[in-house]
């Protein structure tokens, strides 16, 4: 969950400030910049953390357990794929920048309530109080597109 949101923010951060006003609105290169900024950020979080619990072991062993926590970064690139996917299409069919940018946006945000509510519900919490937490989740999302109105 942890990194199906970061790499859900990851990912509208990249869509707000890749929509540029009087630059070549370029959506395929966009896409590539988030799956590849994605993949790397998922690299650099599952090396970290790696790295933060690495103790002195010359064997195969650290080379395992490396693996191991890079693969256990796939949400954050599996997150970043609607994003991906929108501009992948907007390239394909023509679709305008802006309204591309609004609806990721959107999109995400709705994805970051939904992940929020869904995990809360799953760990046992009633409707409400889930409800609540999709929503703060969704605030962050929220955040983005105030931000992105109001720096362009």
């Amino acid at each position: 969950m942890f990194c199906g949101v970061y790499g859900t923010v990851l990912a509208s951060g990249l869509l707000a400030a890749l929509d540029e006003k009087g630059g070549t609105y370029t959506p395929f290169s966009d896409a590539a910049w988030v799956l590849v900024t994605a993949i790397t950020a998922a690299l650099a979080h599952g090396y970290a953390h790696h790295m933060s619990g690495h103790r002195r072991d010359p064997s195969r062993r650290r080379w395992r357990l490396l693996a191991v926590e890079l693969w256990h970064e796939w949400p954050m690139v599996a997150a970043a794929l609607p994003t991906v996917l929108l501009l992948v299409l907007a390239g394909a069919f023509g679709w305008q920048a802006p309204g591309t940018t609004a609806v990721g946006l959107g999109l995400n945000t709705a994805l970051l309530f939904g992940w929020g509510t869904a995990l809360s519900l799953r760990r046992g919490s009633r409707l409400l109080p889930a409800v609540a937490v999709g929503a703060a989740d969704a605030g962050i999302g929220f955040a983005i597109i105030v931000a992105n109105a109001l720096i362009k």
